[in-house]
């Protein structure tokens, strides 16, 4: 079989695959996304304008945060199923609405109450998107071609999280933060408008045995991890880390006997049987710990120490964005060609240099510096994220990736939190550790000293490269998957993911 003819081939029984045709569905499952990933950026940079405006503390406003992260974790592991039971396009549009149906309240909201409970709702309802559209995305492309599709894909992914500061300093000190949420009203119904014309209706299958006891224990498990973790960034020593860290340990412990012995299970452990798969989905969560790290510690650093603005941070932070932006599709080209191991040497070898560049931070380097080190991170997150994740889902038995892309969605979604919670934990760790170094007489005033926070901030810069460098030496132990070697020499087979999940 040519080149060429692979190039128009699906494995959608015998029709002919266009990118043309494919734009359609794949923007209306970008927008949807976007949104969603958009919206949990937002609202970290209007906290302190939400505790004076609600006239309440900094603790109550963190559970708008926490609150829709539990609620995240919850519904990630009821993906697979629902989409099985129900078809992927039929739950794609219903979280998508519901997610606008949140962030609508959350804009009208009255009380700090209310607003943590509209939360919840957008929880509920955003997360789902990014598993089931993942998802619909692989089963949309052949294999030959999914590398360059999911590149597509990953760029909202990578620049949503950047933009966001910029939107939320602009709309919050410009006009009211009523509007980092009702913005997501228009964006909504232009997702559900393009998903109902232009996403193809999934064929139903016989519904599958309902996992209740896994679908019990996995929200117990995934929430009370997050909700532990979420705490821990105060205190891992208080009661309520523990708590939750204890009875989401334990809860996850016995969610695995059970679902091991499942014959239809809620999330398909098995796949971690796959060395392949286990060194993918390894690297994947190191590169989340680099995306979100530096994405954390870059702005606290611009806005605590240099006293930029949340806007001027935005837009200081907006290169990585578009380094992100330029890598991303030509990635997903040579991942094609090449596979993801040498893309994410080379990536995770960026980001590593970088962050060492960071972790000799000083309180006299210029912003040029750091803005070039954001920029080359953009460029390693561009070059390997998406490919690791395009690798994870060639890793697993094609019949199981509607099955696949909850568990490894989940399983990021506490590995982040982990990541957030434990940085910052490891920040103020070592800005008291400095400060107390430097002597009582400069602490005097409440606040440690400025030489002592800039130590803190690279010591935490030089853990971040650490960990990523342990991550750029095990890309050296990724294979190529035997059918992706096979599809690249013209296997002509068709592929069973297309019947998303059976």
């Amino acid at each position: 079989m040519t080149a060429s003819t692979r190039t128009k081939q699906t494995s959608a029984g015998g029709e002919t695959f266009s990118l043309k045709a494919i734009l359609p569905p794949l923007l209306a499952i970008i927008v949807g996304m976007i949104m969603v990933i958009l919206d949990s950026t937002v609202v970290n940079n209007a906290i302190p304008k939400l505790v004076s405006y609600f006239g309440t503390d900094l603790k109550t406003i963190q559970w708008t945060v926490t609150g829709y992260t539990l609620a995240l974790s919850a519904v990630i592991p009821l993906a697979g199923w629902m989409t099985d039971k129900f078809g992927a396009k039929r739950i794609f549009l219903i979280t998508i609405a519901l997610f606008t149906i949140g962030s609508m309240l959350c804009g009208i909201a009255q009380t700090p109450e209310q607003l943590i409970i509209y939360r919840v709702i957008q929880g509920l309802g955003g997360g789902m998107v990014a598993p089931i559209g993942m998802a619909m995305v692989f089963k949309l492309a052949p294999p030959e071609r999914r590398g360059s599709i999911m590149g597509v894909l990953g760029i909202p992914m990578l620049m949503a999280p950047a933009f966001g500061p910029v939107l939320s300093g602009w709309l919050v000190d410009s006009v009211s933060w009523h509007w980092i949420f009702i913005i997501n009203l228009p964006i909504g119904i232009l997702a559900l408008i393009l998903g109902y014309k232009y996403l193809p209706t999934t064929e139903r299958h016989t519904a599958p045995h309902l996992d209740v006891v896994g679908m019990c224990l996995a929200p117990i498990a995934f929430a009370m991890l997050a909700y532990g973790v979420s705490e821990g960034g105060t205190s891992w020593s208080s009661a309520s880390t523990i708590t939750g860290l204890a009875v989401g340990g334990v809860a996850l412990i016995v969610f695995i006997f059970v679902e091991l012995g499942q014959k239809q299970p809620l999330l398909e452990l098995k796949v971690f049987r796959s060395s392949d798969f286990t060194r993918s989905i390894v690297l994947t969560w190191i590169v989340q710990l680099a995306l979100f790290g530096a994405m954390l510690i870059v702005p606290l650093y611009l806005q605590g120490v240099m006293r930029y603005s949340a806007l001027e941070t935005g837009w200081i932070l907006m290169p990585q964005a578009l380094c992100a932006g330029i890598a991303m599709p030509i990635s997903g080209r040579l991942f094609d060609r090449i596979g993801a191991r040498p893309l994410a040497f080379a990536g995770l070898s960026v980001i590593s240099v970088s962050l060492f560049v960071l972790s000799g931070i000083t309180v006299d380097t210029p912003l040029w510096t750091i803005i070039l080190c954001i920029c080359a991170i953009g460029l390693g997150m561009g070059f390997s994220m998406m490919p690791l994740n395009t690798h994870v889902l060639n890793t697993a038995p094609r019949h199981l990736v509607s099955r696949v892309t909850p568990l490894t969605t989940a399983a990021q979604q506490v590995v982040v939190s982990f990541a957030v919670a434990g940085l910052t934990g490891y920040l103020t760790s070592q800005i008291a550790s400095h400060a107390a170094g430097a002597g009582a007489a400069e602490t005097e005033a409440g606040a440690p000293p400025l030489a002592a926070v800039v130590a803190g901030y690279g010591d935490t810069f030089f853990l971040s490269a650490c960990i990523v460098t342990a991550g750029v030496a095990l890309t050296l132990l990724l294979r190529r998957p035997k059918r992706q070697q096979e599809g690249a020499a013209g296997d002509e087979r068709p592929d069973p993911v297309l019947t998303m999940g059976h």
